[in-house]
């Protein structure tokens, strides 16, 4: 069976057992452009990839990393994220804020789970709906989307992404 084959399979097989979530064809194929977004990060620790998608359109992306201008360098010399970093999510919603667009009622597709610094811009930017992949280490940002309001569901796709 051909690498082609075998993913399809595995989407399939995810579609299926998501389908009581009320997973579309559309929110797996969103969190698959956001693992894509993913790899255009700088940062060698971690690589993260966001979009904001509202009325079924992509109206903003992001992915972590240093701010413009800046040496497109992550981690220290010790191997840690420097402090001045962006997460994906914060990227996102600064390129949404500087545009024609309002994420009011938006859905959040990232590769992982938002902190609690991004989950508090998340919600003031009016973002409805989070889908994340992976689970960041510290829970405190999506137990706050959820007190909020915020609709707050995982994708886990088979295939690592």
């Amino acid at each position: 069976m051909s690498g082609k084959s075998r993913n399809f399979v595995r989407i399939k097989d995810l579609e299926e057992k998501m389908s009581d979530e009320k997973l579309t064809k559309h929110d797996i194929a969103y969190m698959k452009m956001a693992h894509e977004w993913a790899k255009l990060s700088y940062c060698k620790r971690k690589k993260v990839g966001a979009l904001i998608v509202k009325d079924r359109r992509i109206i903003s992306d992001g992915y972590n990393g240093t701010p413009s201008g800046f040496e497109n360098v992550c981690e220290d010399e010790h191997g840690l994220t420097k402090w001045h970093v962006l997460h994906a999510e914060a990227n996102a919603i600064s390129k949404v804020a500087a545009s024609t667009q309002n994420s009011e009622g938006a859905s959040l597709y990232v590769t992982l789970s938002p902190c609690k610094e991004c989950s508090k811009l998340i919600y003031q930017a009016g973002i409805k709906k989070v889908f994340y992949a992976e689970a960041y280490n510290d829970m405190t940002g999506l137990e706050f989307l959820k007190k909020a309001g915020v609709k707050v569901i995982q994708i886990k796709n088979d295939d690592g992404q």
